[in-house]
Order: C-alpha cells, then structure tokens, then sequence
C-alpha cells in the first residue's frame, strides 16, 4: 500500500480524497492555486504546495508542477479526481513514467475508450449494442450525406473527442447536415483540438443510464449498478439516482452485464463508468467510456455500501478486489443532487461570491459531500458546484421525500443556488413518476422559471 498519495485536484473530490486516505492510514499531499490559498480542507492534509495562480491552465492542468509536488512531498502515487487531468492520457503515462503511480485506468486504455469513434468500434466487437451510425470519422460532406440518408433523420454529429456536449449538433434534414458538420468541427477543434466527428441515429428524448464499474489487475471486472441521469439541462446532469426507475429488471441486468464485457475487452483496471441511452421500447445503446471517478459516484456507494475511492486506490496499489459480483449488494434507493452556485432564473447565470450563511441539513440518511463553510468564497475561475447532497432510504419514495425535507432545511446566504428549481423538479409528478428523460427538464423548463 502506499505511504502517500498527492491529490491533484481542489474542493470537494479534494476533501473526498484526502478523507479516504487518512481512513486508509496514508499520509495525504494537497495541491492549490492561488484562488484556493485558505481554504479549510487543505488543513485537513498532510501537507500542501500552491502550484500557480488562478487559471487551471497555470495550476491544476500545469503538468510540471503537479509532478514537482509530488516529488518534492515524496508521493508514490497521484489520484487526480474528476475533471482536471483525470482523463488525460499523457498526464497518466508521464505519471507512471516518473515513477509515480496513477490511480486510474493505464494511459493505453485511456486513449482507446477517450476517441468515441475506437470505443464505438470496441463496443461492436465486443457485442455491446451501438446507435446505428458511421464506422468511422466522416471524411467528406458526400459521405455523411449518404450515411445519414441510409440510417434515416434526425442524425446526431458527434466530436470524437467531446464531452458535455460540445462538438454535438442534431441535424434533421441535409441543409442541417452540411451546417452541421462544419459547426461540430470547428467546436470540437477549439475544444479538443480534434476536429473528427462522426454520425449516428439520433434517438429521440432516451434516457441517460450509466453503470459504475470497477476493475483490477488479475482479470477482475465488476459492476456496483447502474445509476440514471436524466435529469439534465443541456447535457449537464443535474440529480442522479440508482436503481433506475421503471427499468425492467431483465434489460438492468444486459446493461450491467454488457458495461462489463465492455470494460473487460479493453484491458482497464480501476473505476469507470460506462454511459448509455436507453429508448422508449428499452433498447439501450452504448455512447461512451467516462475513465475516472465520477461526481455522481456517492449513489453507487450508497447502494452498493462499497467506498468507491478507497477500492480506487487498493486496486491503483495492486490488490485484488476482495469481493465478487454476487457479494455487491442493491440496497434501497439513493438521489443525489448537485447544488450549484447559479441563478436558474437568469439562464443559470454562475454567482460567485462570498457564503455568508450555512445551514447543511441532516439526519437519518443523508450526505452532505462539499468544502465550502461560511465565508468560503466561490472562485468565478471553477466549477460552480457548492456541494453534492445525497440521500438513501429504503424505497424510491421514501428517497423522495426525504431529499425534500433536507433541501427544506438547508440554508445557504451570499450566492444564489440551484435549490429552489432542485425542490420543484423533485415534486413534478414526472419525476415522481420515474418519466424523465434527457430533454424533459429543456421542454418544461418555463413552469419552473418564472416569466422575466
């Protein structure tokens, strides 16, 4: 096991990190900008080196200084989060290159499952289903006219290297298509620097559902479930939940089994988690591989009763899961909602600023995972999330109702919050329902905002 790890990360998956080492018995190394200098969970390590000013580019995406700190405070291992450099291939192999263990997939698997287009052709052979689409990259505006009139309108453009839906346009018609191409390329070129895009059957209004996985290095590939995140606004996930509701049990158990064979045929170790659309008739399709821990990771934990960081880090050390398949239990329901510092009534406009009050709610089967205490100032350079809030109770109602009772009780003053739209969409009776899919939130969006 390692004697210390350097979490190359801020805020709350920071915090996450540095608690699961200290339970683990290692010693924990934290890294801050200098937007981060002061903030309270650094105390919480071992010990801890400013690498650069505000901007991600100079500090927490600054492969230089991450390494340096990692040496200079004798770390043999780097977990490195969500976001950030935690699906960066280079980042993984220049780690491993130094002598400094990376806790996630090997930098090989990485680049096969980060190009949608050679994961889209690894889910084929391994008889995992895809969306009807293109074999490859599109080549020329004559070539994706004669795909998308052979698979039929609406089709999808895809970046082969996106994520959160840029490098994406839905086309209907040609006219659409030709625009298109030209618009998702030029997007995914200044976002990745990697203008390839393919195409696929757009499959209207499906539901997003993931499986979390874990893997070791002796051939061990699991799965903790899966979890739905329909409930997004313009491919940013919003609450999460597990089990899925209203999933037959029969297509549950194909999704999870698939997501394995998956994980298997790539020769990956560690966490994962294996995204797919599901439409109305309940066939499902593979989309993609996010190789990392994810933020929405506390739901698996709360049915499976597994810590998801600490079996990350056991694994990234070289153990074999010390449970099966049958072992990982599916007990009750959790939710989680994602509490952002925006302002949904100005096209969620981000609210940086100073916390002046806090009341974290309570009780029986609730989570609170977040950094942030009065007087924390949100940065305008990250991520607008103050925390992630998650319940678990024994029935998806019983969720419900719980989570209402704890966005009640919590008190947040200085910076406007996703709250109050979170309480709303949990009492629509779509929700309740289990009748939410990727573009509900964008149709009925206006009975949640008021008018100007």
């Amino acid at each position: 096991m390692f004697q210390r790890i350097l979490v190359a990360n801020r805020g709350e998956i920071a915090l996450r990190v540095i608690r699961a080492c200290r339970e683990l018995g290692i010693e924990s190394v934290a890294v801050f900008s200098e937007a981060d200098r002061g903030a309270h969970y650094l105390e919480l390590a071992d010990e801890k080196y400013c690498i650069g000013p505000a901007p991600s580019t100079n500090s927490y995406l600054f492969f230089n200084n991450i390494i340096a700190a990692a040496e200079i405070g004798n770390a043999q291992a780097i977990h490195p989060g969500y976001g950030f450099l935690a699906e960066n291939a280079e980042f993984a192999r220049i780690c491993r290159e130094c002598d400094i263990e990376f806790i996630g997939p090997p930098h090989e698997a990485m680049n096969k499952l980060g190009d949608k287009v050679a994961a889209r052709q690894m889910a084929m052979a391994a008889d995992v289903p895809v969306v009807p689409g293109s074999d490859g990259l599109i080549t020329s505006e004559a070539e994706a006219v004669r795909i998308a009139e052979e698979i039929g309108y609406p089709v999808l453009i895809k970046a082969t290297a996106g994520g959160g839906g840029k490098g994406m346009r839905v086309a209907r018609n040609v006219d659409d298509l030709k625009s298109g191409l030209k618009n998702a390329a030029q997007e995914a070129e200044k976002a990745f620097k990697n203008a390839g895009v393919y195409l696929e059957k757009y499959v209207e209004n499906p539901r997003h559902i993931e499986v979390q996985i874990l893997a070791d290095r002796h051939g061990h590939v699991l799965h903790l479930w899966e979890r739905d995140c329909s409930t997004q606004r313009k491919h940013q996930k919003l609450i999460e939940e597990s089990p899925a509701p209203n999933l037959p049990e029969a297509v549950r158990q194909s999704i999870c089994e698939s997501a394995c064979r998956l994980i298997r045929s790539a020769d990956y170790d560690n966490a994962g988690t294996v995204e797919f659309i599901v439409d109305r008739d309940f066939n499902f399709y593979f989309i993609e591989v996010n190789a990392r821990i994810q933020v929405e990771h506390p739901v698996s934990e709360q049915v499976s009763g597994i810590d998801l960081i600490e079996e990350q880090i056991r694994v990234a050390a070289g153990e074999k899961l010390s449970f099966t398949q049958d072992d990982i239990p599916r007990n009750g329901s959790a939710i989680e909602v994602r509490i952002n510092a925006e302002d949904p009534n100005h096209d969620f406009r981000g609210s940086p600023g100073t916390i002046t009050k806090l009341r974290v709610p309570g009780g029986r089967g609730v989570r609170f995972d977040s950094h942030v205490h009065e007087g924390y100032r949100i940065s305008p350079y990250y991520d607008s999330m103050v925390g992630k809030l998650i319940v678990h109770r024994p029935t998806r109602e019983q969720a419900i109702a719980c989570m209402l009772r704890a966005l009640d009780e919590f008190v947040i003053e200085g910076v406007a919050t996703t709250i109050p739209l979170l309480k709303q969409i949990l009492r629509d009776p779509a929700f309740a329902n289990g009748e939410v899919d990727t573009r509900w939130l964008e149709r009925t969006i206006d009975q949640f905002i008021p008018a100007e």
